[in-house]
Formats: structure tokens, C-alpha cells, sequence
């Protein structure tokens, strides 16, 4: 029973990473759209939506996804991308 109980969770584990990974390039997308459209943002928004983009670009080809998302986010929260 434990080891149905540990495979069971290594297969979750693995598909919530793989699901991350996938996440990740649909953030940078969204927040490249929303920068193409001149948003109405400080310049010191402006800065620190292009730093967490590209830390979390840096992140996502790292492969630490979650990471990715979480900095992804921040720069999505400061653009209102919902």
C-alpha cells in the first residue's frame, strides 16, 4: 500500500510540474502582449514588470516552474492581467 501511496504522488508531482512548464511560456506571452500596448504604468512599474519577466524566464529554462509562475505573476499584477 505505501508504494501505490509513493507512486501515486510521484505521478502528481510530475504532472503539476509538467503543467508549470506549460504555464510559464503563456505568462511571458500575455505580459509581452500587454507591454506591446504601451500600458498606462509608472516607469518604475515598467521596470520591475520587465525584471520579473525576464527572472522568470530565466527561471522557466532553469526548469524551476514554480518559481517561473510565482515571478510571472508579479508582473501580471502590476499589468491587471487576470
Amino acid at each position: 500500500m505505501k508504494l501505490n501511496t509513493a507512486i501515486a504522488a510521484t505521478i502528481l508531482t510530475l504532472a503539476s510540474s509538467a503543467a508549470f512548464a506549460f504555464h510559464c511560456p503563456a505568462d511571458m506571452k500575455l505580459i509581452d502582449e500587454a507591454l506591446a500596448k504601451d500600458p498606462k504604468i509608472t516607469a518604475e512599474q515598467l521596470a520591475e514588470v520587465k525584471k520579473q519577466r525576464a527572472e522568470g524566464e530565466v527561471l522557466h529554462k532553469a526548469g524551476k516552474h514554480q518559481e517561473s509562475v510565482d515571478s510571472l505573476a508579479k508582473a501580471m499584477k502590476i499589468l491587471n492581467i487576470k
